[in-house]
């Protein structure tokens, strides 16, 4: 019902377009076997307004086009060279109905002349057995006027082999199954001017078009296709009219935007461009869309140098040989003049006064597609009679849909590009890239680069052939300067495009081909310095066996030992001596034990930390050297004990020698310490870590403390033992000398004291090996401390001095000492 009711209304409205509008009517015609349309825009009509009833518009009343007038020559030229060919169509002609086409919906009586047969529109015919007056037709040129009329002929399958409309929503067969296109979709296109873009490395781009249809796809299919490219859309206008360019260019200028897509049709390209060199707005990058490329009225503008760099996009420009003699004939022949009666818009006053000069230098973009599509509907035609060498089938009746079945699948070259077309009956995108040379006058208009949308995208260009406007290097035309390495992106705004730059921190770097917007993490085992792109190894630093200070540490340990060793076995020989049992008898062995076991600490800090080293290497220290000092603080007090309070404290003398008073004190000592020491190993001993916070390039192999508290309670008892034996030593001053130990304590305390000072002070300033190396000669020097200022002096007199290891020398020195205190 409703294809019957829209055939009624079609029938209606033609009958009364032509009884109400009369216009003349050129010889657009030529008779043939079968007939194919063509719409040209020969004449434009750059406003429309709006009708209170339908009128067509007459087109010759508008201003001639000479684009449109060069395509309708092409359309013409084709559709001869095919009738001359023996090849294409042996011995079949194909006629056409050309019509001037210059209004988006007032130009219905040539639409409904392609409907027609004799006259008249058949209602509710099937599309399958209806014939109408053409069997294909190429146009019109705006994607406007084609989404208008295509429904139309979309119902009938009648193929409308279009050669300028770029809309990717044609590409719908749903919508538009017998819509063919022979100019790559607006798709394709907008593909192509992303590529540029990227091609420069540009972000920050105003889109610029008008409120039709071609545009408007444009403009969404641009917002689409750009997205997760970095590029971003800063500003995007769809003018009804050029009445607020000034308000367009001035923010454009605000927003500092340098690069400008300009996708309209030729007419209103040529209004823009022209306001802008008008209104001052200079030095832009302008990327022309396929329409106003090759435009020739703007590239004769004397004021073109100022606008900037203008890049355009066109279909791949075809040369048509025999096309300039066409013309030439077709002038001097004074067809376009000839005059019949009866239809509208056929009609071209001003043709026959254009040179052919004029036709031939016009704007050769649509050419080839109007040649193509002409190509097209032949071929299908000759592939739907089964024509051969000897000929076609004339008895053979071709509808419109079968010539749409054989459409698609036509592959046939033509002037070596091979035409065929995808499941959308689009062509294969085939594009050169153009630059606006305006140091000559009129500017030239060069190639600098193809575009392939094949089975795999062919994009180049040659940058050596681009002369950009100004400094002569590519304009900047981001809206950030890029981030040196080692920052992010940290993005100002809704644009990603706008940013600061951060520099990345110590152990961060980034990868700008992962990701610009995070600091990434380094390893645990590398570092970076601020500002980094990549990471380092740390080194892996402990005290190495193999290092030469290591080696000099542990031979002074190892030498120390077997010092230990020699003093017990010299003392063991001489046991009975003076010297021997002055120096404290057996309680040197237990002294000399301890240091050789205090000693051991020190191998602990080589090689990497292990549960074993990290436990023991501070605490064997810190109790073999508790029980060293409680044996020298023991020694100290004896002897005050002897000397002095055997007269004044005679019971208590009496206690100490009945009970080894000096056993039981280096026993309780060495038993809190111990218990300390257990605490220590009990709750919270130290472990080995990998210390990556103390240097930026090092990983520190050390050993972790726990549980401080225990450790400073050992080592605060050290001290206190350290300081009474320092005292009880100092009281002995006056004693005989033989048994006077007070400066050797003396100086093996201060000694301790300082070692231990400059410890503290380089475990507070560094954490470096250094410190550990310092640990160790701390260490050994409080250990050679009591083993040079004690036990070497009396090994000195034992075997150089034998004399004085002798009873006799003793008493007298106890005597000398017992008169003196007498005196007093």
């Amino acid at each position: 019902m409703l294809r019957a009711g829209l055939h009624v209304f079609l029938l209606e409205l033609f009958h009364h377009l032509g009884t109400e509008n009369t216009c003349q009517a050129s010889e657009f015609n030529l008779d043939g076997d079968y007939l194919v349309g063509g719409l040209f825009p020969l004449h434009s009509q750059r406003r429309s307004f709006p009708q209170i009833r339908p009128v067509a518009v007459e087109c010759d009343l508008n201003s001639f086009s000479l684009p449109g007038y060069q395509m309708f020559q092409v359309f013409r030229f084709a559709v001869e060279e095919i009738n001359n060919s023996t090849t294409l169509l042996p011995n079949v002609t194909i006629g056409y109905h050309l019509f001037d086409h210059c209004s988006d919906a007032h130009n219905f009586p040539a639409i409904l002349h392609f409907f027609s047969h004799s006259s008249s529109i058949t209602a509710a015919e099937e599309y399958n057995h209806h014939l109408p007056n053409v069997i294909g037709f190429t146009g019109p040129f705006s994607s406007t006027q084609t989404i208008t009329l295509a429904p139309l002929f979309m119902m009938d399958l009648i193929p409308m082999v279009n050669y300028g409309a770029g809309s990717s929503t044609l590409s719908d067969k749903l919508v538009y199954p017998s819509f063919v296109r022979t100019v790559p979709s607006n798709k394709d296109q907008i593909e192509l001017i992303i590529h540029i873009i990227k091609h420069f490395g540009w972000n920050w781009v105003a889109f610029i078009g008008s409120n039709s249809a071609y545009s408007e796809n444009g403009s969404q299919l641009f917002f689409e296709l750009t997205k997760n490219t970095g590029i971003c859309l800063a500003y995007r206008e769809l003018l009804a009219d050029t009445a607020k360019l000034d308000t367009v260019f001035h923010n454009i200028a605000a927003l500092n935007i340098n690069i400008i897509v300009l996708f309209t049709e030729q007419l209103f390209a040529e209004e823009i461009i022209s306001s802008a060199l008008q209104l001052n707005f200079h030095n832009k990058v302008w990327i022309a869309s396929e329409a106003w490329a090759m435009n020739q009225q703007l590239r004769k503008l004397i004021e073109i140098k100022t606008a900037g760099t203008i890049i355009g996009v066109v279909p791949t420009v075809v040369s048509l040989p025999g096309f300039e003699e066409f013309v030439y004939q077709s002038q001097h022949s004074g067809d376009s003049v000839h005059i019949d009666e009866g239809s509208c818009n056929q009609a071209c006053v001003n043709c026959s006064s254009v040179s052919p000069e004029d036709v031939i230098s016009e704007n050769p973009t649509y050419s080839f597609p109007i040649y193509s599509a002409v190509y097209t509907m032949a071929t299908a035609l000759h592939n739907a009679l089964q024509c051969n060498q000897s000929g076609c089938n004339k008895s053979h009746i071709v509808y419109p849909h079968m010539l749409l079945h054989e459409i698609k699948l036509l592959h046939f070259p033509l002037n070596q590009i091979n035409v065929t077309y995808n499941k959308h009956l689009d062509p294969p995108a085939h594009y050169i890239i153009v630059l606006w040379d305006t140091k000559d006058y009129p500017a030239v208009i060069r190639k600098i680069g193809t575009f392939h949308n094949g089975p795999h995208t062919d994009f180049s260009i040659d940058d050596k052939l681009i002369d950009w406007h100004g400094t002569g290097m590519v304009p900047f035309c981001n809206c950030s300067v890029e981030c040196k390495p080692g920052s992010i992106q940290v993005q100002n705004n809704m644009h990603q495009c706008c940013f600061s730059c951060v520099k990345c921190p110590r152990n961060h770097y980034t990868s700008h081909t992962a990701d610009l917007y995070t600091c990434l993490a380094c390893g645990e085992d590398e570092w970076s310095d601020a500002g980094s792109t990549s990471c380092q190894k740390r080194s892996v630093e402990y005290l190495r066996y193999s290092d030469a200070f290591s080696v000099f540490l542990l031979l002074s340990a190892s030498f120390l030992m077997l010092l230990c060793v020699g003093v017990a076995v010299l003392f063991a020989i001489h046991h009975s001596t003076p010297v021997v049992r002055s120096a404290g008898g057996s309680m040197c062995y237990l002294m000399l034990s301890c240091l050789a076991a205090a000693t051991t600490s020190a191998f602990f800090h080589f090689g990497e930390p292990s549960a074993l080293s990290c436990a023991v290497l501070n605490w064997t220290f810190i109790f073999f050297y508790t029980v060293c000092l409680s044996c020298l603080f023991v020694r100290s007090l004896q002897i005050i004990v002897i000397f002095k309070m055997a007269t004044h404290l005679p019971r208590a003398h009496a206690l100490w020698v009945k009970h080894n008073g000096q056993w039981l004190v280096v026993a309780a000592m060495s038993l809190l310490q111990l218990l300390v020491c257990a605490m220590y190993m009990a709750t919270g001993r130290a472990v080995p870590v990998r210390d990556t916070a103390s240097f930026k390039d090092q990983i520190l192999l050390t050993c972790s403390v726990n549980n401080m508290a225990t450790t400073i309670v050992g080592i605060i008892l050290l001290c206190i033992i350290s300081a009474l034996c320092f005292c009880f030593s100092y009281m002995g001053t006056d004693l005989p000398k033989n048994y006077n130990e007070a400066k050797s304590i003396t100086f093996s305390i201060l000694l301790f004291y300082l070692s231990w000072v400059i410890y503290f002070t380089a475990y507070i300033l560094s954490s470096s090996k250094v410190v550990q190396v310092v640990k160790v000669v701390v260490d050994l020097c409080s250990l050679y401390g009591v083993m040079f200022t004690y036990f070497i002096p009396k090994c000195f007199v034992i075997v150089f001095q034998p004399l004085k290891n002798t009873q006799e020398y003793f008493q007298t020195s106890i005597q000398s000492y017992t008169q003196t205190i007498s005196r007093m």
